[in-house]
């Protein structure tokens, strides 16, 4: 795992707080994020609250396990494990104690009945089908005449059953999208029951993870951080709401029954109408104590070349050539492995 989530108390010193960071960082070569001491963190703060939140869309849509998996998997920027291929890796009952340690210990969190374990994973857990430790749990590998096969648990007969490689429109549509930003666009603004769910999941969590701030962290980068390092996604929850438009998804998340943290709805009415910004090359988040834009920290270390995609004077289909500024170009490969074939 990428992740390192360094939990002062308010009694730790902070040189002890500051060698640990960077040591994380430089050292050990993790993705190290300052958490504040609260219930879960943030990485398993935002991930169980999305897994959950899944959980009940379920159950509201009428949704099958392998049309979720479809859905939460690589499509929309996350690992090939989605959801509950991920809870079988973890162990279901590893799931369970940390959402009913968030529901005990979290009597402020406005999105806690969240957090209550449905009656069909009770039953789960029962039953000890606990996932790969058990031998089975949402899935269960059985030995057939060809080998091997997966079979998916139904959660309506509890019986497991040959995998369903679901059908959807919007799925379809969005498959040969490389660009992830202009895929899940297009897969939130569908018409279909994918669309509809990709709204609802996404609207819940950009509610929750809104009045997270300030409390599991001060800056906002540090849950996106968390997110892509401990859970494998490709863009952060922010990230997300900043490509789909702040202003306008704002809206719909009201519309949709969910609230926003008065800090949002401060940042926009001010005219920012992001979470993140580039200048000169540098990603700048907003602070909601400054009501400002600063760089994030350690920017000054790297050049990332997609914060020059204005700035672009020559590409093909292998590499991209970039005006760094200070009279320097950067040639970046996107060939398979770095391949370095020729320039045409």
């Amino acid at each position: 795992m990428r992740l390192l989530e360094i939990i002062p108390t308010k009694d730790t010193d902070s040189d002890v707080v500051n060698f640990l960071m960077e040591y994380g960082d430089l050292i050990l070569g993790k993705t190290t994020v300052l958490c504040k001491d609260t219930p879960a963190f943030i990485a398993n703060r935002i991930g169980v609250y999305s897994i959950m939140s899944i959980f009940s869309l379920v159950d509201q849509l009428d949704l099958t396990i392998d049309e979720v998996e479809a859905l939460t998997g690589p499509i929309i920027g996350r690992p090939k494990s989605a959801t509950f291929r991920t809870a079988d890796v973890v162990g279901i009952d590893t799931l369970v104690k940390v959402a009913n340690g968030v529901y005990d210990n979290c009597p402020g969190d406005e999105a806690k009945p969240t957090f209550k374990i449905p009656e069909w994973l009770n039953k789960i857990t029962a039953n000890n089908w606990l996932g790969d430790k058990t031998g089975q749990g949402f899935f269960k590998k059985v030995k057939t005449d060809k080998g091997s096969e997966i079979l998916t648990l139904d959660l309506k007969s509890f019986e497991y059953k040959p995998r369903v490689k679901p059908k959807f429109a919007s799925v379809e549509a969005a498959k040969p999208i490389e660009d992830l930003a202009s895929r899940i666009k297009m897969l939130v603004a569908g018409k279909d029951k994918a669309a509809d769910f990709l709204r609802a999941f996404h609207y819940g969590l950009f509610s929750y993870i809104s009045h997270r701030i300030p409390e599991i962290s001060d800056e906002l980068y540090r849950v996106d951080d968390a997110m892509k390092a401990g859970f494998g996604w490709e863009i952060g929850a922010f990230e997300t709401w900043d490509l789909l438009g702040v202003a306008k998804t704002t809206e719909a998340i009201k519309a949709a029954g969910h609230s926003v943290a008065p800090w949002v709805e401060e940042m926009i009415a001010a005219g920012h109408q992001s979470f993140y910004k580039i200048e000169n090359g540098k990603t700048l988040f907003y602070d909601i104590t400054s009501k400002a834009y600063l760089p994030v920290p350690g920017g000054d270390a790297f050049i990332i070349l997609k914060n020059y995609s204005d700035k672009i004077v020559w590409k093909n289909s292998s590499c991209k050539l970039y005006d760094i500024g200070d009279e320097v170009l950067a040639l970046q490969w996107n060939t398979k492995m770095g391949t370095i074939g020729a320039m045409y």
